[in-house]
């Protein structure tokens, strides 16, 4: 099979399938007679497993491992496990961090219904971003409001 044929059973752009054997997940042969790569069908099911990992959060590199316990006949199983608890965790914090941030984005709209626009001068760029960013500064809701220098 030719790049392209894989890319095409696979469903996925000719240039992924380069950018993988470049980076050793895929192994093909090269023909003697015209030096192009040749791909065997464990390459096929090898490029699933790769999108399917993907689609489920892996990163190139966990997929890496995977492929190279795999490889040396070692179950993967114990390393991804590890790794599915270790992205539950970080995707916790994730979610947690943007729940944050649409609250202070929530708080921000509400602020700046009453906050006159300004041209900027020399203590603020942007009154409206001032006016918010007081509360992390501070760590005080009513600084953020009436920050220091901050005209609202």
């Amino acid at each position: 099979m030719t790049v392209n044929d894989l890319a095409t059973r696979a469903g996925v752009p000719p240039h992924v399938v380069r950018y993988y054997t470049r980076r050793g997940l895929l192994h093909p042969k090269r023909n003697a007679r015209n030096g192009y790569r040749e791909y065997a069908a464990a390459d096929l099911y090898r490029l699933k497993f790769i999108c399917r990992a993907k689609r489920v959060g892996f990163t190139l590199t966990d997929i890496e491992m995977i492929l190279g316990d795999a490889d040396r006949g070692v179950s993967p199983c114990l390393q991804v496990r590890r790794l599915v608890r270790h992205r539950a965790t970080e995707n916790d914090e994730r979610l947690a961090d943007a729940q944050r941030l649409q609250q202070r984005i929530r708080e921000a709209v509400k602020t700046w219904e009453t906050v006159p626009d300004r041209p900027p001068d020399h203590e603020s760029l942007c009154r409206l971003i001032d006016a918010i960013a007081f509360d992390e500064d501070a760590g005080d809701a009513t600084t953020r409001r009436t920050g220091p220098n901050v005209d609202l």
